[in-house]
């Protein structure tokens, strides 16, 4: 047992120690500060090539992985090649098909622009041919020909005709073949007159002509079919010769991209397979035409040069290196891209250019980082995830047809390869369950990085702990941070891991803490932030939460709550607790009692019998038994009956760390010497009887302070802790000065012996060779308090013996 110093109870940070090269760090903002073992996990994640080898971060939230692990992918990405454009265009072979074309970095609104001044092109210098003097002369010269051997078969027809008799006739259902007599026509009633045998010849030379008639026809339709085709044919040769320039400077500049040339061949095919079109629009502009008969034209030309527009669905022209995606809200949409709708004539409509790439194929080449929990709370982003990663490739389709509920044609745009690593971040227990329930995950994500709550206090970790703080400030424009704020704000950090030498990476905590005190630095008009406004902030926070622990110490002053801090008492000892209140916690002190007496019952739970005992707090109260048997009964059976109990406790207890508080109350209760009420302890113990480090304890001994202050400090309370906690003290400026100026103590002990002599004043004793404890001994007492119960136990035994005869 040692009684502390003040240096025992808080680690003080010397400003002076503070330099500025350690303020003007920057480098380590952007750095991963304290987590070597989560650099090393995601170095070897992000360098290992292959499917599968995507990093899983994990731990809790609030200590800046999202933060930090952007940070360091950003400062990676800047060494990797920037990834290619991703364009979608339109499939002129599977209209619902559309293309997928990779351009390097850039290229792509290039490709967009060179493909809207070929659409320039055509709608500009192609659609002018056909009203050019030079195309009407070729396109006459090569009908000229083909009209006049038209011309000729037409009075060939006229010819044979007034060889047979007869002569044609136009008429709404053609050219009819009416008979002549005696040169002049025959009308149906004269026809009708004529003999029988006469019109019996007309109607064998009628037949005879007709079929004479169909076969020149069919000779004049062959005609004006050829004239046709050769009149397509030269539209075709010219325009296919207009748009062959421009289209072969395109190739060139894309040479080697072989799905440019098949796209900008198919395109030109596409455009001479519609030439009638091109020739409606040239007609058109040429016409009076009416607003509405112009508003048709327009609708009609946009919907004929949309077709060869370039949609750049990933455009990374600018990027320096490979991209770093973190997408909030990755539902299945904005994770695996979508294809949007439009109204058009009150009718919805879709095509390739409203394909929209998710965040998948924005990272594409690079890194996605990605919040697990959002991931699992997005319907159907999980599947879409893992499903892509699988496959190696990323298919944007409608979310109702992956669910078989699409019923109307929609479109298939052709599937990307995907070559992303995926960077989730979460909570320890999503990693755990994904890694038992899914096997995808196993194989998907087979790198973990562990994020501590805690780093070391070593000089770098200092270092760049420092250089975070003065960093962060000047990037938020917070007020600069003297050296005594510095040193307040680190302190306060090795209070949050609660140990000496270690630092809190929950930088999410620290940051605020760096805010609010800024604030209260303006308030004051102050220049700078001086340890007295970090402290303000910290008092400030504490102060909107503490509501609960200020009621529960104004119950303990008038009495409600029973607690002595000055008297002695036998079998009653003040243990301490922790209350957690999100994310404040404070210290209580709880009357622990206990009773003993002769039985066969051992050490009874009364927190346990009353189902208000969780399993370790269970486990703690049973240990006391093997600690008896342990220590007074090696030889002999433990025959004791007794009771300890949480006093005005009405709600759960858990833990063990009042063990070592039941234990004492026990041992005051067999030995009926009575413990001092001024010192709490808090403490778990072993069968053995040493006493173990428990957590909380800076807020056990700062709530006990504080109920010892209700009724006056003495300079003989204090409380007892465990030697192995003397490393966690971090404890408040107030308490620290309290105990330099012995107003209050703290003491640290190894065993149970050790604590009971100071809270008894009396000698504990230890166990001689002949198994027993020297006379006057504390442990002496319960040693003959327990055989008294033995051999009480005999002889009442012996009587009911006796009497049962």
């Amino acid at each position: 047992m040692r009684k502390l110093e003040s240096q025992d109870a808080r680690y003080v940070v010397d400003p002076h120690s503070i330099t500025k090269a350690e303020k003007s760090d920057e480098a380590a903002f952007r750095g991963i500060i304290g987590q070597k073992r989560a650099l090393h996990a995601l170095e070897v994640g992000l360098q290992v090539p292959g499917r599968g080898f995507n990093v899983y971060v994990s731990g809790p939230p609030g200590i800046g992985k999202m933060t930090s692990v952007r940070s360091y992918l950003e400062r990676i990405a800047e060494q990797r090649p920037t990834p290619s454009d991703l364009c979608f265009v339109h499939n002129h072979k599977e209209p619902y098909e559309p293309k997928a074309i990779m351009l390097p970095a850039g290229c792509g609104n290039e490709f967009r622009k060179a493909m809207q001044n070929i659409q320039n092109f055509i709608e500009e210098d192609v659609s002018r041919i056909f009203e050019s003097d030079e195309y009407r002369t070729q396109r006459e010269s090569a009908i000229e020909e083909l009209k006049g051997r038209g011309q000729g078969v037409q009075e060939e027809i006229k010819q044979k005709a007034h060889e047979k008799g007869f002569v044609l006739q136009q008429t709404l259902m053609g050219m009819a073949l009416v008979p002549l007599k005696d040169g002049e026509r025959l009308s149906d009633e004269g026809l009708q007159q004529l003999p029988e045998e006469e019109r019996e010849e007309i109607n064998r030379r009628q037949q005879e002509l007709q079929q004479e008639i169909q076969d020149i026809q069919r000779k004049y339709r062959r005609i004006n079919r050829a004239a046709k085709e050769k009149v397509e044919k030269l539209d075709r040769e010219i325009v296919k010769n207009r748009l062959t320039g421009p289209v072969d400077d395109l190739k060139e500049q894309y040479q080697g991209n072989e799905k440019v040339a098949e796209y900008l061949n198919a395109m030109i095919n596409d455009v001479v397979e519609n030439i009638d079109t091109l020739k409606n629009l040239s007609q058109q502009k040429q016409q009076n035409a009416s607003a509405q008969e112009l508003q048709q034209a327009e609708m009609l030309k946009q919907q004929f040069f949309r077709k060869y527009d370039v949609n750049v669905a990933v455009d990374n022209q600018g990027l320096d290196g490979a991209p770093v995606v973190q997408e909030i809200n990755p539902n299945y949409n904005n994770l695996v891209g979508r294809i949007e709708k439009e109204m058009q004539m009150g009718a919805v409509s879709t095509d390739y250019t409203l394909i929209r790439a998710g965040a998948l194929l924005r990272a594409n080449g690079g890194f996605l980082v990605l919040a697990i929990e959002d991931v699992l709370r997005s319907v159907y982003s999980w599947d879409g995830l893992k499903r892509a990663l699988r496959s190696e490739e990323v298919r944007i389709e409608e979310l109702q047809e992956q669910l078989g509920l699409m019923s109307i044609k929609t479109l298939r745009p052709e599937s990307v390869p995907l070559e992303v690593k995926v960077i989730l971040v979460g909570r320890p227990i999503f990693y755990h369950l994904l890694h038992t329930y899914d096997e995808d995950f196993q194989e998907l994500f087979r790198i973990k990085a562990d994020f501590d709550t805690e780093m070391d206090a070593g000089e770098q970790n200092f270092k760049h702990f420092v250089s975070f703080l003065s960093a962060l400030a000047e990037k938020e424009n917070l007020k600069p941070l003297q050296n005594t704020a510095l040193a307040k704000v680190v302190e306060h950090a090795l209070r949050m891991a609660g140990h000496k030498h270690k630092l809190s990476t929950e930088f999410g905590t620290i940051s605020d803490l760096l805010r609010e005190s800024s604030f209260w630095a303006a308030k004051e008009n102050a220049s700078e932030i001086t340890h007295r406004h970090v402290r303000r902030a910290l008092d400030e926070k504490t102060y909107r939460s503490n509501l609960v622990k200020e009621k529960i110490n104004e119950f303990i002053a008038n009495g409600s709550i029973l607690i002595d801090t000055t008297a002695t008492a036998v079998a009653q000892v003040n243990g301490l607790s922790v209350v957690e209140l999100g994310d404040f916690a404070f210290g209580r002190p709880n009357r622990i009692t206990a009773t003993a007496g002769p039985g066969r019952d051992g050490v009874v739970d009364i927190e346990r019998e009353a189902k208000l005992g969780g399993p370790v707090h269970n486990k703690g109260v049973m240990i006391l038994t093997g600690f008896l048997s342990n220590t007074f009964a090696r030889q002999e059976l433990l025959t004791i009956s007794a009771r300890v109990v949480f006093e005005q406790s009405y709600q759960g207890v858990e833990g063990d760390s009042a063990s070592s508080t039941e234990l004492y109350a026990l041992l005051s209760a067999l030995s009926q010497i009575p413990l001092t009420q001024g010192i709490a302890v808090t403490g778990s113990v072993n069968q053995h009887g040493r006493v173990q480090a428990v957590g909380g304890i800076n807020q056990k001994v700062e709530g006990f302070y504080e109920v010892c202050k209700i009724g006056g400090l003495t300079g003989q309370q204090g409380v007892l802790i465990p030697d192995g906690n003397v490393q966690n003290l971090m404890l408040r400026e107030d308490v620290v000065e309290a105990i330099d100026k012995g107003s209050f103590n703290l003491w640290s002990v190894s065993s149970i012996s050790e604590g009971i002599e100071v809270l008894t004043g009396e000698p504990a004793g230890e166990l001689q060779a002949d198994g027993t404890f020297p006379a006057g001994t504390l442990f002496r007492k319960v040693a003959d308090t327990l055989q008294a119960y033995r051999q009480g136990l005999k002889e009442w035994q012996g009587d009911l013996s006796a009497g049962n005869r």
